[in-house]
This record gives structure tokens, C-alpha cells and sequence, in this order.
């Protein structure tokens, strides 16, 4: 029998840096706002997937406006988002009742595919933990306040989502104290002790922050 899937997406972003006063996951990419189209892509990847999209509680009624006014009507588990990512995807992970495996994604990376969706689920089915990455393509260096050191970049990755685990596993890893070191699921997951496991992710699974990435998205999209 097939595991359960699940997708949490976390859209808590404001907009700030992309200049914006609309919340960025609101904005709209070829004529429909960045959010669905990340939602679109796990439909595309499963009519069956369970859905809990995270958003601040004050972003409930536009969102509710922007179904109205483009037509969505997808099902999927609406969650108040909390004070941090970190909240935010406890929150999510509140809604999941049963084991299963779940893929926690950002809201603003949406062109995200059905390739690396169905890859994260497969091999978290057997590593119980899969987190998507690509190669550095710059050299890098290492900084101090007086000296610079070039470093191997072939010894690191760039970190994407989605980060998709066995359901019990990450809402055990959620069970602990906030802290300023959790900068994604991965590094909460790693906290409580569990291997990450890498998969080769995509270049163009951006994530949507600066008005350079709107217009680098919008170049994507139209290939």
C-alpha cells in the first residue's frame, strides 16, 4: 500500500525585498499570482496529494479574493501560519492526523516540477528523509574580518525545497525548542539527530525574492 502524501506550503513572505506592498506570494506571474502557480505544480504531480497551505491569518481574505477573481478552486487544508518559518510549518504539521510522508515546499518557488516532486517522494519513501539541492556553479570563498580563503565548492551544496520526510519523523523533529540555527526543515531534522539525504534538485527551481527573480521566472516559464 502506498503511503499517504502530503504537501505543507509556506507562503509567509511580505514582500519586502522584492519592493512590494502586495505579500510576494501574491504577485502575479503570467497573469496569475506565484502562489498558484507552486500549487499547480503539485496538483500536476497528484490529483490525490493532501494540501495544507500555511498563510498568515491577516492574508486569509485576499487569498480568498484571489480564488474568486482567477477561479481556483483546488481543495486544500487553508492553516494560520505562526511568528517564524519554523511556527509556521509546526502549524502545518498540526493538520497531518496519519503517517504518511509529507514534502514541505516554499510558497514562492514556483516553478518547481513534477519530476522533483515525484523524486522527493520516492526516495524519502526509502530514506525516510529527501531534500532537494544543486552545485554550487561559482568559486567560493570563506570570509574573516581580516583574510579570505578560497574553499573546495565541489564540498557544498545550495539548498532548495521541497524537503519531503516520513510524517512521524519531522513532527517528532518539530517537537523541539525554536532556534536561530533551524534555517529550514532540513536543520531540524538534523537537530533531532536524523542523516539528511541530498537529491539533485534544479536550477530553475528559484525562489521568488527580488524583482530580478520575477522577470528570471517569467523568461523560465515561457520556454
Amino acid at each position: 500500500m502506498n503511503a499517504t502524501e502530503y504537501a505543507i506550503i509556506v507562503a509567509g513572505g511580505k514582500g519586502t525585498r522584492i519592493k512590494s506592498k502586495l505579500p510576494k506570494q501574491f504577485l502575479e506571474l503570467k497573469g496569475l499570482p506565484i502562489l498558484m502557480h507552486t500549487l499547480q505544480a503539485f496538483y500536476r504531480y497528484s490529483s490525490s496529494i493532501k494540501i495544507i497551505l500555511v498563510l498568515p491569518e491577516d492574508d486569509f481574505e485576499t487569498w480568498e479574493g484571489l480564488c474568486k477573481k482567477h477561479n481556483f478552486s483546488q481543495p486544500l487544508i487553508l492553516q494560520k501560519g505562526g511568528d517564524s518559518r519554523f511556527q509556521s510549518v509546526k502549524n502545518g504539521l498540526d493538520k497531518i492526523d496519519s503517517d504518511g510522508l509529507v514534502a514541505i515546499h516554499d510558497g514562492v518557488r514556483p516553478l518547481v516540477s513534477e519530476d522533483i516532486i515525484g523524486a522527493s517522494f520516492r526516495l524519502a519513501a526509502v530514506h525516510q528523509c529527501a531534500v532537494a539541492s544543486v552545485r554550487l556553479k561559482d568559486s567560493i570563498r570563506m570570509t574573516d574580518q581580516d583574510n579570505t580563503k578560497a574553499v573546495d565548492r565541489s564540498k557544498f551544496r545550495l539548498i532548495q525545497t521541497p524537503q519531503t520526510f516520513q510524517v512521524d519523523l519531522i513532527k517528532n523533529a518539530y517537537r523541539v525548542k525554536e532556534d536561530a540555527s533551524f534555517t529550514d526543515d532540513a536543520s531540524v531534522a538534523e537537530y533531532s539527530g536524523h542523516i539528511i539525504s541530498l537529491f539533485e534538485g534544479s536550477y530553475e527551481n528559484i525562489k521568488i525574492t527580488t524583482p530580478e527573480d520575477l522577470i528570471v521566472a517569467e523568461a523560465l516559464m515561457r520556454k
